[in-house]
């Protein structure tokens, strides 16, 4: 059994083939899904999994160069923004924003989108993949 926290297997399959540069998308329940990426479906229920709950364990198995969130995060929800910029600099990952349209527009060059069952807006991270050497 795998020993590491992550153990949705589609998921960990997503990580382990992922190359230097490329985009992991993790999303609230709301954000569109486009045609293409890879759709990595955890919602349950309403707040479950949460948004920061999965970032946490993909910041954990994936090495991360960078992290792009949407402006309108910190001003549409503080709550999830301050958090999510806090675990960022835990993990020592840097991070850009840009526009919600550019993050949905970027989504659609992504690996995979992972869709969790957060409801509060915008709550959704783009996350660029590094090297570990």
């Amino acid at each position: 059994m795998k020993k590491g926290p992550l153990l949705n297997q589609a998921l960990s399959e997503i990580i382990a083939g992922m190359g230097h540069g490329q985009l992991l998308v993790i999303g609230d329940a709301g954000l569109p899904i486009p045609h293409g990426p890879r759709r990595v479906d955890l919602a349950l229920t309403s707040g479950v999994p949460s948004f920061l709950d999965t970032v946490r364990v993909v910041l954990s198995e994936l090495q991360v160069e960078e992290a792009l969130i949407a402006q309108e995060t910190q001003h549409q929800n503080p709550t999830v923004g301050e958090k999510v910029i806090r675990l960022l600099a835990e993990h020592g990952v840097p991070l850009r924003t840009i526009t919600h349209d550019e993050l949905k527009r970027l989504s659609r060059e992504s690996v995979a989108v992972v869709r969790t069952g957060e409801c509060t807006p915008y709550a959704n991270i783009i996350l660029r993949s590094g090297v570990t050497f």
